[in-house]
């Protein structure tokens, strides 16, 4: 393989033997692709017309640079405006390992050959990139040698590379599209990692559903600074893809002006549900609790009760579904069931003969550490939040949320998704 490395500040040859110039830069385009072609050479100490060389003038790159033609006859290059410099952009910058889900400096790249052609094919993220940089690969060997241990170098696929370059719109866009496969956790932790700027720039282009997966995972400052800079009706949009219970948390960070905005341009069902939420007090037991929960009436049999959830879109809604409650035609709790017991029983046995008619339960101004004892002491995935005087079920705290009130803040994004995410 060839590296950039090795290639800057040689002399570049024609096919006579004459120098045409040092090499300063490589230009590449169609980096969306998994391996992106070699456009251009840019040379200096060259003549002006010779500055850019089209890269089918190349004869070879490596052990040294020659071209295919005489001086004479060597077409430059006409750049077309989309083209990536190796050197001036990607060079040094951080990018994001999508297969290792961080965010890595380039110390390297990796240039391979391919009949007569040269493509991008990688980036060395590894210590060995860095020393090859400075001129003491050699040494590094010897070293590895000599404590019996090889220096491994690291090169991460070039289409496994996300830029976080924030003034590109095209390379942008690619970044956007490989980003979004990565799981919300892991984009969130490298959001944190990056300044405001940027991390608003990549998420703004993901979809709506996967923009609010991840704003559920980042801090409160990644949050606020990303929906700040959407169009309210765009950011309305994406809190409604939000749990309700992390929507209101968000919310209840901004200014009452502009939560109030964004609370009416949601759907109205939505708007309810966080309403509803930022009425409790933060330390209470509805401040943390969610309004997706699946549930059944309480006359169904159970092949009713399954039928019934396959439909349901609250059921749908619900991404943590360890438990289904059971209601009656007011929306009062009459018992749960695990979804376990549920699948498992005789379909033409009533709920009544399986679900559990005395669970444990919280009320909407119940603290949180309170909540998060009971969870704990009882084993729960999940604990129901039920209005005291009419005993209508409000709500679910779930154990992700509860354990939040225990830890520390600093871990408290650090915590598993239980909901399915």
């Amino acid at each position: 393989m060839i590296y950039l490395s090795q290639l800057l500040n040689q002399k570049v040859w024609d096919a006579f033997g004459h120098v045409v110039g040092l090499l300063d830069d490589i230009l590449v385009n169609s980096t969306e692709k998994q391996i992106a072609p070699v456009a251009a050479l840019e040379l200096r100490k060259a003549r002006p017309e010779l500055r850019l060389i089209d890269a089918k003038m190349i004869a070879s790159l490596w052990p040294s640079i020659t071209l295919k033609v005489d001086i004479s006859k060597v077409e430059p290059y006409q750049p077309k405006g989309h083209e990536l410099p190796l050197k001036k952009r990607v060079l040094d910058q951080q990018i994001v390992d999508i297969e290792g889900r961080r965010l890595v400096r380039v110390n390297d790249l990796q240039i391979a050959r391919q009949g007569d052609s040269f493509f991008l094919t990688g980036v060395d993220a590894s210590s060995s990139g860095l020393l090859r940089r400075l001129g003491l690969e050699g040494l590094s060997k010897s070293v590895g040698k000599a404590i019996n241990k090889k220096i491994a170098t690291h090169v991460i696929p070039w289409e496994f590379v996300a830029s976080i370059e924030h003034d590109d719109p095209l390379r942008l866009s690619v970044s956007q599209s490989r980003l979004v496969q990565m799981p919300p956790a892991d984009i969130a932790a490298i959001l944190d990692d990056l300044d405001r700027h940027t991390s608003k720039a990549l998420l703004q282009g993901f979809p709506n559903e996967e923009l609010a997966d991840t704003l559920e995972e980042s801090s409160p400052e990644v949050q606020q600074a990303v929906l700040s800079q959407l169009h309210p009706e765009r950011a309305a949009d994406v809190l409604e893809e939000m749990d309700p219970d992390e929507a209101a948390d968000l919310l209840a960070d901004l200014d009452d002006q502009t939560s109030e905005q964004l609370l009416r341009l949601m759907e109205d069902e939505d708007e309810e549900d966080v309403r509803t939420l930022l009425a409790y007090p933060e330390d209470s037991s509805g401040g943390i609790m969610t309004t997706e929960f699946a549930h059944v009436p309480a006359d169904f049999n159970v092949g009713q009760a399954l039928d019934f959830l396959r439909s349901s879109e609250d059921a749908l809604e619900d991404e943590f579904m360890y438990y289904v409650y059971i209601l009656d035609e007011q929306g009062r709790l009459k018992g749960v069931i695990s979804l376990r017991d549920l699948v498992t029983a005789p379909l033409d046995k009533p709920l009544s003969d399986w679900f559990d008619d005395d669970p444990v339960v919280v009320n909407p101004l119940t603290p949180q550490e309170e909540a998060a004892y009971l969870i704990a002491k009882y084993d729960l995935m999940a604990i129901p939040v039920v209005d005291p005087a009419t005993h209508v079920m409000l709500g679910i705290v779930t154990v992700d949320d509860a354990l939040d009130t225990v830890l520390p803040t600093a871990w408290k994004k650090k915590l598993p998704r239980f909901a399915g995410r």
